[in-house]
């Protein structure tokens, strides 16, 4: 693998990093504070072409790579991470139309996605089903043409703002195996029975809509299924292995970020009649922060790399997305840490940083669930 960027993927990481700063410094602690987003940013990204470039030119997208989004994602998140998850999670699960849903399906919903005509999320979480998604209950039942949707769904990303939700539902609970159960259907949140709750007083990302959604016999047409019936958990792997990347790329944005503001203050700050990054325990902080980030980088680029070359490697995805995640959690607490008190207040951005990393070690797979797929790659 050839870690150099092509002239194109130049040109976008500067084109993002320039919107980037341009756009999110002087709404992120509003937006942060308020729990809230001004969607006229994401238009603009979408007007830009920031938004879905992994989606085919045939239905309105940039016919780019999952790497190039990432390289978007990882400036937009050493910006701000709410912001920027707010703007690219509008597409989040278009990844499994792209690659499951039928002609119509794609005709519908990707191009206003791209546009910046709608924005969609994906509702897997439930109460009592996180990991292990082979436990969700929620049901959707054949009536005649029609499916209908009852249970409910936690942790939506979009779900009071999105125009589309897949929902990951059982539809074959008689099915002998776990994994043959569940199936993807697409709602549009106006059909009557989807109730969306916001999800207030997260500890981060707060730009970004959070709900819990009720679904009172929901009912959509029977073509609203997505891929094959019985095969959603196969499918959600699918998906996972193209989100991944992307999170790993957030994560070594706000890793960035933290070690930017390391250095900045400590270049700075004085103590004992000296800059703080005089000393050595601070010296070897910003070494130990820089390795990190650069080995996190090289993991998830050769990842993203060889998914967009046709290479699946679950365990190298796995890999990625653990230390990723470990890394941004790492980094921050160093950088509020070489804040000492000033980093505990929300003056300073690292505050900001240290509640947003957190959840990169969470959403998508904890880290847990990540070392238990390497582990079974390397023992099988």
């Amino acid at each position: 693998m050839d870690f150099t960027l092509t002239k194109e993927q130049r040109d976008i990481v500067m084109a993002a990093r320039e919107f980037a700063e341009g756009e999110f410094p002087d709404r992120a602690m509003e937006f942060d504070r308020e729990e809230t987003f001004d969607l006229d940013l994401w238009k603009k990204a979408c007007e830009l072409g920031f938004v879905g470039v992994f989606i085919d030119e045939a239905y309105g997208g940039a016919g780019m790579g999952f790497f190039e989004h990432c390289l978007i994602a990882e400036e937009f998140w050493a910006v701000d991470p709410g912001i920027g998850q707010a703007i690219l999670s509008a597409t989040f699960g278009s990844e499994l139309i792209g690659l499951f849903g039928t002609e119509e399906q794609k005709k519908l919903v990707l191009p206003q996605l791209v546009s910046g005509q709608a924005m969609m999320g994906t509702a897997i979480t439930e109460p009592d089903a996180g990991c292990d998604v082979t436990s969700a209950i929620t049901t959707a039942v054949k009536d005649n043409d029609k499916w209908i949707i009852n249970g409910s769904k936690m942790f939506t990303t979009n779900g009071n703002i999105a125009k589309y939700v897949l929902v990951f539902c059982l539809t074959n609970p008689d099915a002998p195996s776990r994994h043959k159960r569940h199936s993807f259907i697409l709602v549009p949140t106006d059909t009557p029975g989807y109730e969306s709750t916001k999800i207030r007083g997260k500890l981060g990302v707060r730009a970004s809509d959070t709900a819990e959604l009720s679904l009172n016999n929901v009912q959509v047409p029977i073509n609203n299924l997505v891929g094959k019936e019985g095969e959603g958990f196969y499918e959600l792997m699918a998906f996972f292995n193209r989100t991944r990347p992307h999170v790993c790329a957030q994560a070594v944005g706000l890793a960035r970020a933290a070690l930017d503001e390391s250095i900045k203050y400590t270049k700075k700050r004085k103590q004992f009649g000296a800059h703080l990054s005089s000393f050595q325990v601070t010296q070897f902080k910003i070494a130990e922060m820089a390795t990190m980030i650069r080995a996190a980088r090289n993991l998830y680029y050769e990842a993203a790399w060889s998914l967009d070359n046709g290479h699946i490697d679950h365990a190298l995805i796995a890999m990625a997305k653990w230390y990723c995640g470990e890394t941004a959690v790492k980094c921050a607490n160093e950088a509020l840490q070489l804040h000492g008190g000033y980093g505990y207040i929300d003056e300073y951005r690292v505050q900001r940083l240290y509640r947003d990393a957190k959840i990169l070690e969470i959403y998508e797979g904890s880290k847990e669930m990540e070392k238990t797929i390497v582990s079974r790659a390397i023992l099988r």
